[in-house]
């Protein structure tokens, strides 16, 4: 009865520990965190095609992203500066077209979420250098959109506690392509300095 009680308690301990595993993994994983998964849209719009094709900047449709903390969603009458001309009868886009025509915003599905109690301002994250696929991705080559990251506070403060390895030229926030160079740590520190970059890790940085 002894070995029977010692295997049953050494059993339910692995067991717990199994579980605590298990429920670890699933809380870092996509099917939680959503990263990598592309998110249905009422038209299936291309990133890649609209970005690395056709060349458009990220704030052509995005206008707010440098002045607010939301970076905005573009109105049908953006996407129909173009589409008034080009695919103009395109069964894929009608309805931008009956949105256009009845003033109904299309309802996109988010894509990237955070939660409520998580302050995040666009604004100066731009300003400080940090791009647009830092956090999202590689944008320009998405056919459709998906959550670049986890977005989960770990990896928020990889970046808060140590900025360097992450900071760009502001000249090259909006570029889908750019690529750290192999000195980007001794770029990073100068430009952490240059731009006054703070690491703010404290609660009310982010939680207000």
């Amino acid at each position: 009865m002894n070995t029977v009680a010692r295997v049953t308690l050494f059993g339910a301990l692995f067991f717990l520990a199994f579980l605590a595993w298990a429920g670890g993994m699933l809380y870092r994983s996509s099917y939680v965190t959503r990263e990598g998964v592309a998110i249905d849209q009422p038209v299936p719009f291309s990133h890649k095609h609209h970005v690395s094709d056709a060349g458009i900047d990220c704030r052509y449709c995005h206008t707010s992203v440098e002045t607010s903390p939301f970076a905005g969603i573009p109105p049908t009458r953006t996407c129909m500066n173009c589409h008034s001309m080009i695919w103009k009868d395109a069964p894929v886009l009608a309805p931008v077209r009956e949105s256009y025509r009845t003033g109904e915003p299309l309802r996109w599905n988010r894509v990237n979420f955070s939660p409520a109690f998580v302050f995040f301002d666009h604004s100066i994250h731009v300003k400080k250098g940090i791009g647009c696929t830092t956090c999202h991705g590689p944008v320009g080559q998405m056919p459709l959109t998906w959550q670049g990251a986890s977005l989960r506070m770990r990896w928020c403060l990889d970046c808060h506690e140590n900025p360097a390895p992450f900071v760009r030229p502001r000249t090259e926030v909006f570029n889908p392509d750019w690529q750290p160079p192999a000195d980007q740590l001794a770029v990073g520190a100068k430009l952490v300095k240059e731009y006054n970059i703070k690491s703010l890790t404290d609660c009310g940085s982010c939680h207000r």
